[in-house]
């Protein structure tokens, strides 16, 4: 009889878990030391092996001749384990087994002696499932239980445990398989019963599986009937999921605010009867990949992709900002919770589609941010199209007491040069990073002296997402560049105390540094030349009171 692959591949040893090395590695230990607890406590995601090393430590700690912790499968203990006629060993699901009686039978059963193993281990299932008074009733058990006695519970909602229960057990936390791991035993797997699984297929498999080895298993199993090579189409067709391809054509729609062609594909996958609400959850995690290249330097390691996925991703995060993006997530999210509850999915779908191309439909918070966000993209975009005809004129900072004594000599040429140059203002330098934030003194500057920053609104994006105190300062700002050391912030009125606060001139600088990579000084960008005070008395006097001094006569 055929046997499906998640049953006919279950690990038998400690060695055959995949992704667990830091549990396995324990138990293995305990067993080989003959420390092994009265009550062990396994919990994590569905998929990832609790009930597997259950069934592995009840073998080990009764097995007649254990090799390295690891039970040998070869003893008739190990062997009656595997076909259930050994009856030490008690596997209870607790969704159905959860009321009073049934732990106290367990209770009863407690008390008598193993018939042929040298333990008797009960492998409680889904023990969060027990009522109140079951927990009760198994508290005391659970804490001295009879020395030939051992538990072993399993859970994917630890925190559905009363904490009696959680400080007599030794807990154990399943993490989610990488899904490379879970690549490489599919690629075993599929070895071992002759069938082709290309990379791009078992990689597909992997990523649906999202940590679930019994998933990914069951996912092949699906897949194996197709004839010839599973590859990703294939898999994408059996699991009802879209095509990477579509996604990134739906995204680029979005992004472009081309609802008509968006409409046109999904109405084709639903035609193919593609999963709108898998649909949506793969396009949520699109975008958050955009997000992620968005906001990390090196990406590329935090995202499970093709290289060619890898570029596809990099052009649309660099057509849009973080807010956009950060705006689609929330009406994905949004929607695939009101899909759940909906009577027509593909109706919702195309609702979320419509709200993701056209912005000005919504009036809530996020669209607003969205549709300035694309205004400020589009003034940086015309700025940054300024810039290819603009040629700057480059001028030196230079302190006062650090010039010549005597001028240059010129030749011919460059004094002919040098008439034609117009005069530029010099600006005082603002202070280095390095400085205290009393003496990071903004830069003043006219206007015609500077070159347009265009990646001023990621910096913005960045900053309001971490501080929202920052948005009516820098709301509607623009921001220059002046001799490739200072970063020219023009916007409200009291953009220069605030930038005289060491905490917003730190926040904005290592803002700026993350999407540059570079450290620039902080100024404020003044239209208007600022005027000078031909009373040097009546400036003493007026830097006199802002310190504090009292005049006399006054």
């Amino acid at each position: 009889m055929y046997r499906a692959l998640y049953r006919k591949y279950r690990p038998s040893t400690f060695l055959d878990v995949v992704g667990q090395e830091h549990i396995t590695r324990t138990l293995m230990n305990a067993v080989s030391a003959g420390k092994t607890s009265h009550a062990y406590l396994f919990t994590g995601s569905r998929g990832t092996g609790k009930t597997s090393c259950a069934k592995i430590l009840a073998k080990a700690v009764n097995c007649e001749h254990t090799v390295n912790g690891n039970p040998c499968n070869e003893c008739s203990i190990c062997k009656g384990i595997d076909n259930g006629s050994v009856l030490d060993v008690v596997e209870i699901d607790a969704a159905s087994n959860n009321s009073v009686d049934n732990i106290r039978d367990l209770r009863e059963e407690a008390n008598f002696t193993p018939a042929n193993a040298k333990y008797r281990v009960y492998i409680i299932d889904e023990v969060h499932m027990l009522s109140v008074g079951a927990f009760n009733s198994l508290l005391k058990t659970l804490e001295e239980p009879p020395e030939h006695v051992k538990f072993i519970l399993a859970t994917t909602e630890v925190h559905k445990l009363p904490s009696t229960i959680l400080s007599r057990c030794q807990r154990f936390d399943f993490k989610r398989i990488p899904p490379e791991s879970i690549a490489e035993r599919l690629k075993e797997v599929a070895v071992k019963e002759n069938v082709r699984l290309t990379d791009d297929g078992a990689m597909l498999i992997a990523r649906i599986a999202d940590g679930a080895m019994r998933d990914a298993l069951s996912l092949l199993d699906r897949c194996i009937s197709h004839e010839g090579a599973i590859d990703s189409d294939v898999v994408a067709k059996n699991s009802g999921l879209a095509g990477r391809e579509y996604i990134f054509a739906l995204a680029d729609c979005i992004l472009q605010k081309n609802a008509s062609k968006a409409l046109e594909i999904i109405n084709g996958l639903y035609n193919d009867s593609c999963d709108m609400e898998r649909l949506l959850t793969e396009l949520t995690s699109h975008f958050r990949n955009l997000m992620i290249s968005k906001a990390v330097k090196d990406f590329e390691k935090m995202l499970i992709c093709s290289q060619n996925e890898i570029e596809i991703i990099r052009r649309q995060s660099e057509s849009t900002t973080l807010a956009v993006i950060m705006s689609c997530i929330d009406v994905l999210t949004s929607s695939a919770a009101d899909m759940k509850q909906g009577a027509n999915r593909r109706t919702v779908a195309e609702l979320c589609v419509i709200r993701l191309c056209t912005p000005s439909l919504d009036a809530d918070i996020n669209s607003l941010i969205r549709r300035v966000s694309e205004l400020e993209k589009a003034v940086s975009n015309a700025a940054l199209a300024a810039e290819e005809n603009y040629r700057p004129v480059s001028v030196s900072a230079v302190k006062r007491d650090e010039m010549p004594s005597e001028p240059a000599q010129l030749n011919e040429s460059e004094q002919n040069s040098a008439d034609k140059q117009p005069e530029k203002a010099v600006p005082a330098p603002a202070a280095e990073p390095n400085k205290k934030a009393e003496n990071d003194v903004p830069l003043q500057a006219n206007s015609g002296e500077t070159v347009p920053f265009t990646k001023w609104p990621e910096v913005t994006d960045r900053l309001f997402a971490e501080n929202k105190s920052l948005i009516p300062m820098l709301s509607g700002s623009l921001a220059y560049i002046y001799d490739n050391k200072y970063l020219l912030i023009k916007g409200s009125p009291v953009l220069e105390l605030y930038l005289k606060t060491g905490e917003y001139s730190k926040i904005i600088k290592q803002a700026v540094f993350n999407v540059t990579g570079k450290s620039f000084s902080l100024g404020v960008y003044n239209n208007a030349p600022k005027e000078e005070n031909k009373n040097p008395l009546g400036n003493l006097v007026s830097r006199a009171k802002q310190l504090g001094i009292k005049i006399e006569g006054e």
